[in-house]
């Protein structure tokens, strides 16, 4: 049985603006974009109350919150932050998996220091990071990743939430699937038509019903739903690559519908991109047809991508008549490989919780 700690920074790049700058804190604001275009990469919990969320047109929040402060990101700034977060997560365990600059995973079953309760351990991390930084963090713990990540989430901001091992069942079975942690939208709501809400209609679902209607991923939905996430924490985990997709309820015909599709992917792969300390120089694309065929283009190039119009005049390069299908396509992708990491960002058992 193991002790695992799911950290997530609360609006971590609107909540450092706020922690610089007096003078926005209490004010909806969102980070990139502005009021003629663009996209936000992050917002406060001031904008939320309005609508306004990370990956949706500037345009549109600024509709939703007149009020709202475009703020410029300062992308070495957050990555300075995040360093001196994880350098108390060090001070604990050297089991740590960051999964972006702003949460990660820790692995305390054995910790380095006194503290053998993982509650104990989350609320000093959540008190030391408060001291060091200014800023706030919501804790999962539990006894595997799965169930850590989805307790961080139970009781933002500043949230500290615990799923035991006694109550993991329980937990489960009353989860609503929207808050099943790789399930997203779409899958979500092909889950409420064929009558799954919860964990525990999920649970109901045979492994190989679940296989047969969500391939390789149901088998992951019929463990989560059982609480059976054998996954380990992997410190220092380099990605091999950063994408974005998007499945579409009506089948693209036409390559104008590609390209105007495409355009809001590859807008989530820059943020994406920019978030992480890492350098690509290929592009590709990912073309999933209405009859569940797939196919993938890629095009590299000498220099390492350093902006937006790099990445879509390579998928533009990649783009022609002979893509389309009779059959439409029901989903896009666009990912960013070949990746160079900075050094600098290596970005019912008795057990105590």
């Amino acid at each position: 049985m193991r002790k695992i700690i799911h950290i997530d920074m609360d609006a971590f790049y609107a909540s450092v603006e706020q922690n610089d700058d007096p003078d926005l804190r209490g004010k909806p604001v969102a980070v990139g974009g502005h009021k003629e275009g663009g996209v936000v990469a992050a917002a406060s919990y001031e904008a939320r109350k309005f609508g306004v969320k990370s990956a949706l047109s500037s345009r549109i929040a600024a509709r939703l919150c007149p009020q709202l402060i475009f703020v410029k990101p300062r992308f070495d700034r957050y990555k300075e932050i995040s360093n001196e977060i994880r350098a108390i997560f060090h001070e604990y365990t050297d089991l740590v998996e960051p999964l972006s600059l702003d949460e990660a995973f820790l692995d305390i079953t054995h910790p380095k220091i006194g503290l053998k309760s993982a509650t104990l351990i989350a609320i000093d991390i959540k008190k030391k990071i408060k001291e060091r930084t200014g800023l706030i963090a919501s804790a999962g713990i539990s006894f595997n990743k799965f169930l850590a990540k989805i307790a961080s989430d139970m009781e933002k901001p500043n949230g500290l939430y615990v799923v035991l091992p006694e109550n993991a069942t329980v937990f489960i079975e009353k989860l609503l699937i929207k808050k099943f942690h790789g399930i997203g939208k779409v899958t979500a709501k092909k889950m409420k038509h064929a009558g799954i809400f919860t964990g525990k209609d999920l649970k109901a679902k045979t492994l190989d019903d679940l296989c047969l209607r969500y391939g390789k991923q149901g088998n992951y939905y019929y463990h989560v739903a059982r609480g059976i996430d054998q996954r380990p924490v992997l410190p220092d985990r380099k990605r091999k690559s950063i994408s974005a997709e998007n499945t579409f309820s009506h089948h693209l015909m036409t390559l104008s519908d590609i390209q105007s599709h495409l355009k809001p992917i590859a807008e989530e792969v820059f943020r994406r991109y920019q978030l992480q300390a890492a350098q690509g120089r290929t592009i590709s694309v990912k073309i999933k047809y209405g009859d569940f065929k797939q196919i993938t283009r890629s095009k590299s190039q000498k220099e390492v991508i350093l902006n937006l119009s790099e990445i879509q005049v390579l998928i533009n390069s990649l783009l022609n008549e002979d893509l389309l299908h009779e059959a439409g396509i029901r989903l896009l992708g666009i990912g960013i490989s070949n990746l160079q990491f900075n050094k600098v960002f290596n970005p019912q058992m008795s057990i105590e919780f």
